[in-house]
């Protein structure tokens, strides 16, 4: 079932409180949290360190969402753990998924790395990327794999996409509490000028890593090579959630051994270990361990911000050594 924002037939009376806000995934949380400021704090359900593909919520967070006056997340393509908590809710109870909201920039898994894309006059790709048509391989048969050419759902990775989220948050907070429309768009635009900021010194950053061939964990990271410019050579794993096969394995050590891979960037919920069994001989050197969505992060208004520059310092400090 998909959740765009639903609205109820009749219009919303002012709520006596500010809104119970529920999010699903640190980024997102940050995000609303940003918006709302000082009248209110979402809830997060993620745990610090756990996975966001199979999360299972506890009573009391099923009972949050339940509560909730509106839930913001990524979608069920992100955490389908959600959706059934979703559907327990009211009708017409309020609801936010983002990677369907008007404006929100996506891409097909593997766009960044097998095509350049079409990019608008504010840096965005086409609304979808392309990706070539990649069969199954050996060992991945976990129901959260992909096949290139399906949708990534990782869109906060670009900043452009916050952007667009941040004034959806506020336009949605505000029609549920109108007294207060004013403070969550001025905290919109104010969080807004901080990601454009903040994404300038990354550009500046990251601008010397173009170029250099990188590997990583797993195919997630489209948004991020493809707003920055950077050039992903392959993945370990195509699937968010699985071990690769022996012939993936080996076609990708017969790259590392190859040269021209500067760099793989294992992940804080993998073991480390399968990058240095594939590496060692090579001259491909180690980067830190990424964390797409922040679940190593003290989560807060400042989590978006402390994810992004953690990737682009990571990346940046294992490219220029």
């Amino acid at each position: 079932m998909r959740y765009i924002i639903t609205l109820l037939a009749t219009a919303t009376p002012a709520l006596a409180e500010v809104p119970k806000v529920v999010t699903d995934i640190p980024p997102v949380h940050a995000l609303v949290a940003q918006v709302m400021g000082d009248l209110g704090a979402p809830e997060l359900l993620l745990a610090r360190g756990a996975d966001e593909h199979d999360f299972q919520l506890k009573p009391s967070q099923a009972g949050a969402v339940a509560d909730a006056d509106l839930v913001i997340w990524i979608g069920p393509e992100l955490t389908p753990w959600l959706d059934s908590a979703l559907d327990s809710r009211p009708e017409g109870a309020a609801a936010l998924a983002l990677l369907d909201a008007e404006g929100t920039m996506r891409l097909a898994y593997g766009a960044a790395k097998d095509a350049e894309g079409q990019k608008d006059e504010h840096g965005h790709e086409d609304e979808h990327g392309h990706a070539e048509e990649a069969s199954a391989e050996e060992g991945h048969d976990h129901g959260h794999d992909h096949d290139h050419g399906s949708e990534d759902p990782h869109a906060w990775l670009d900043p452009g996409n916050a952007q667009v989220w941040l004034g959806l948050i506020a336009a949605e907070l505000g029609r549920l509490d109108p007294d207060n429309l004013a403070t969550y768009q001025a905290n919109a635009a104010a969080a807004g000028e901080r990601i454009a900021a903040l994404d300038a010194e990354l550009q500046a950053l990251l601008a010397p890593v173009q170029g250099k061939p990188l590997v990583t964990f797993h195919d997630a990271y489209g948004y991020f090579v493809g707003h920055y410019g950077l050039t992903i050579a392959g993945s370990i794993a195509l699937g968010d959630a699985s071990s690769p096969g022996a012939a993936r394995l080996t076609e990708l050590r017969g790259e590392l051994e190859a040269g021209g891979v500067v760099c793989i960037f294992p992940e804080v919920q993998h073991d480390p270990a399968l990058v240095e069994q594939l590496t060692e001989g090579t001259p491909v050197k180690i980067g830190g361990a990424l964390d797409p969505v922040g679940s190593s992060l003290e989560p807060g208004p400042d989590a978006y911000a402390a994810l992004l520059t953690g990737m682009a310092r990571t990346i940046s400090d294992c490219a220029l050594q």
